[in-house]
């Protein structure tokens, strides 16, 4: 599928103007379907679905990869149905908590039908072993440049991505929305064998993007902008290390610095 393509534009700049085209990235609207019913519709990049409807069915408590019995990605002539079979426990669950849900770009809980379900309890992670260096964090953000490739075309996408010590950046998956990003990751990850790592994101870290790290079992987030105020509240329950800011010189932790080790006592990937 086409994830961007040329647009003429005109450009300003020292004085004078210029035509030319620039890379922009494709849009397109996304059905997530369980068994038959349509359960989401998302704007998304049209690229890695399969992993966005493991990923999105996990860190929306509908369904867990093994619950899946199968997943078929449907152009049609408005977007892609992403139609998802759970098996019957599976489906039990999201028909009792059935809800519509679509929205723009970038709104990680539109169409949610409680104040309760946006302020959902998270999941707790109970990993306390894993930590990271100062070096190693600031080397997860740094090697996150180099697995951008639809954002170095266009500008104009979001990245999610696993780092693990000594392994570096193991999985990345881009979008247009930054929870696509996210769920897309999620889903690469949650079929391949567990790895201690941290998640790396190129956006601030909203209380909806904790849930889903949390429901992925993160136990570390290193994001380059800051949080905002209830995502560090909602970390801080969770028990995620939750650092924002980060660069290649430097960062900031919120949340459960406990994990953040000595230079000595961590191997530097």
């Amino acid at each position: 599928m086409i994830t961007h393509r040329p647009h003429a534009r005109l450009a300003f700049g020292q004085g004078r103007a210029s035509d030319g085209s620039r890379e922009l990235p494709e849009e397109v609207a996304v059905a997530i379907t369980y068994n038959g019913s349509t359960q989401a519709v998302m704007m998304a990049t049209p690229a890695d679905l399969t992993d966005f409807a493991y990923g999105f069915s996990l860190t929306e408590g509908i369904a867990m990869p093994e619950e899946i019995d199968s997943i078929e990605v449907v152009e049609a002539e408005l977007g892609i149905d992403l139609q998802i079979w759970l098996k019957d426990a599976a489906q039990a669950r999201q028909s009792a908590r059935r809800r519509s849900m679509a929205g723009p770009v970038g709104c990680g809980l539109c169409g949610i039908d409680s104040l309760e379900e946006a302020a959902r309890k998270p999941r707790v992670v109970t990993e306390q072993g894993f930590t990271l260096s100062p070096n190693q964090i600031m080397a997860a953000m740094a090697a996150l440049t180099d697995h951008q490739p639809l954002h170095d075309i266009t500008r104009a996408a979001h990245a999610a991505a696993f780092w693990a010590p000594g392994a570096g950046i193991l999985a990345a998956r881009e979008d247009v929305g930054r929870h696509n990003a996210l769920d897309k990751l999620i889903g690469a990850l949650a079929r391949a064998p567990h790895v201690d790592g941290a998640l790396v994101l190129t956006c601030r870290t909203s209380i909806d993007m904790v849930q889903k790290a949390a429901a992925a079992g993160f136990a570390m987030i290193i994001a380059a902008s800051a949080p905002t105020a209830t995502a560090v509240d909602m970390a801080d329950k969770a028990g995620i290390t939750l650092i924002g800011l980060a660069r290649r010189d430097g960062f900031e932790v919120f949340t459960h610095s406990h994990r953040i080790a000595p230079e000595e006592a961590a191997d530097v990937a």
